[in-house]
């Protein structure tokens, strides 16, 4: 099994640091970057060959390769999203569909977590070829990527939800067993060849439309953040040098 970082986005709301740097090499813990916090917990889990999606600002990520390999003890194998000013997040993971096959636990490159998640979901009874880390304790608002469930299977997820009507909020990490390649491959296509706007999640979203069962993974009460903005980054920067 692969780790997986999809690292292609911009972070327009994290300039002036998003003006040469990708979102993820945005330090959170001193010259810790929240790439560095995924490659660490990837590898803690025994998972040192990783594939990292980059797009913009990709030549930082290319700079720092040898260093980040020699840091964490990884292999990274770097792939190229053309498309990662243009187009939203469906197609940056179909970039990396050859990959699949061989099981991936991914990771967004914008969220800071312990790697208590990777444990959760590597420690999870295999009882679907996708597995998604869900926080079912914090308070939800608007902008989460928001889960309902149906008999403990994944129903939906999207942003566009009631907070009231979700079970949890998707955290940005997922285990992909090699059976669900072709298939999650296939979905993402439909799903950013319907509109290149649309997240990964809606790719999953298509697969139980199809359906495919998709299961969640509670997390647990774990201190993390996807940082989309300022405010989340100082978070970031007030939790990430708790985790051991």
């Amino acid at each position: 099994m692969l780790g997986m970082v999809l690292a292609a986005g911009a972070g327009r709301r994290l300039r002036p640091y998003t003006d040469t740097l990708p979102k993820a090499l945005v330090p959170v813990d001193g010259d810790t970057t929240i790439l560095d916090i995924a490659l660490r917990n990837l590898a803690a889990v025994e998972l040192r060959d990783v594939v990292v999606i980059v797009g913009y600002q990709a030549q930082a990520v290319h700079e720092r390769k040898a260093a980040l390999e020699d840091r964490h003890g990884v292999k990274l194998t770097l792939v190229h999203n053309d498309k990662a000013e243009e187009w939203n997040n469906a197609y940056s993971l179909w970039c990396a569909r050859d990959y699949f096959a061989r099981g991936a636990l991914l990771v967004n490159g914008d969220t800071v977590h312990p790697v208590s998640v990777e444990r959760t979901l590597l420690d999870a009874p295999h009882t679907s070829d996708i597995l998604l880390a869900v926080d079912d304790v914090k308070a939800l608002a608007d902008e989460e990527m928001k889960v309902t469930l149906d008999d403990g299977a994944l129903k939906r997820i999207t942003k566009l939800m009631d907070p009231a009507q979700a079970y949890g909020e998707y955290i940005g990490a997922t285990l992909i067993r090699p059976g669900a390649a072709a298939k999650l491959a296939d979905a993402l296509q439909a799903t950013f060849e319907r509109d290149p706007q649309l997240y990964y999640e809606d790719g999953y979203q298509e697969l139980v439309e199809r359906g495919e069962t998709i299961r969640v993974a509670p997390i647990g009460k774990v201190d993390w953040v996807e940082v989309d903005n300022h405010d989340d980054l100082a978070k970031a920067r007030t939790i990430a040098g708790t985790y051991i």
